[in-house]
């Protein structure tokens, strides 16, 4: 299974490098799996982190450049450890015994191979709780394909839908037609969300959208968009926690804090064009205090 890093071409970079012989292509990523944090996530959206928490493994290295990016020190920084296929079965596996919802795996794009051995690894050995991909949604449309029968519920962002923005701040062009037809895919694959007695969700996909200062009309066009292709197949998830760091220093239009008027705006907007599933944030969410604290925990 490991074949795929031969020449890799998981997401759409297409470096097409030999990660098994050590070689290393746009996202940094290796042969073996490198984490920096497993945790018992509370600030995830209700049906995610219910009362015990979401079984997160947080993944080092990304396929994107994000010039705001909270997670920066294992994206782009490279923080994390090395570990096993074997240790990630285990870990799942020690996510379930500590009472979490799920198992959800963070920005894993790059270890989709590892990840999908360790998780056959895993339910051999009794894992039975829902598994979340919760990612970027950069990959290759096969990347996303291969995960049928291993993926529950997806999480994908759905960032830009003008290239020119996610050129300048994430350096991924063709961001919107790669991350809709993944989505497409994703839903595909899993079919309407589905929730649990208590309200945990077991199956579905979340749209994650994150707003950016001065990028209303954009935030529009992607919603515009899911209202028109997804409907009520999904849920979306409208955040406002944008917190300016990283090199968001050098972009003066988004080195601050949302707008609230935008977010409500925004809020009001889906409203109105019949976009109601789904989940708001709070104010005080833009916090550097939401970042975690990536000290290998769990590892």
């Amino acid at each position: 299974m490991l074949d795929e890093l031969k020449k890799c071409n998981l997401c759409s970079r297409n470096c097409y490098v030999d990660r098994l012989r050590g070689n290393l292509g746009f996202c940094k990523a290796g042969k073996n799996v490198k984490i920096a944090k497993v945790s018992l996530h509370k600030w995830e959206e209700p049906c995610i982190s219910g009362t015990k928490g979401s079984g997160t493994i947080f993944f080092s290295n990304c396929n994107l450049k994000c010039v705001f990016c909270q997670n920066h020190i294992i994206s782009s920084e490279h923080f994390g450890k090395e570990i096993s296929i074997n240790r990630l079965s285990e870990i799942f596996l020690e996510q379930q015994k500590r009472g979490a919802h799920n198992i959800n795996l963070v920005s894993p794009t790059h270890y989709i191979p590892q990840i999908k051995q360790a998780i056959s690894i895993a339910k051999s050995k009794g894992l039975n709780l829902p598994i979340l991909f919760n990612t970027n949604s950069y990959a290759n449309l096969e990347s996303i394909k291969s995960l049928r029968g291993y993926i529950d519920v997806y999480l994908p962002d759905f960032k830009y839908f003008d290239d020119k923005y996610a050129i300048k701040y994430s350096s991924a062009p063709n961001y919107f037609n790669i991350a809709s037809k993944n989505i497409h895919e994703m839903v595909k694959q899993v079919g309407k969300i589905k929730f649990d007695k208590d309200g945990i969700i077991k199956k579905g996909v979340i749209i994650r959208h994150l707003m950016l200062p001065g990028l209303l009309f954009d935030s529009k066009k992607i919603m515009d968009y899911i209202n028109k292709n997804f409907s009520h197949s999904v849920y979306i998830s409208l955040m406002n926690q944008y917190t300016p760091t990283y090199k968001a220093y050098k972009f003066p239009e988004i080195n601050k804090k949302l707008n609230p008027k935008h977010y409500y705006s925004m809020i009001n907007y889906c409203i109105s064009i019949g976009l109601t599933n789904g989940f708001v944030q709070d104010t005080g969410t833009s916090s550097k205090d939401f970042i975690p604290d990536f000290n290998l925990d769990g590892v």
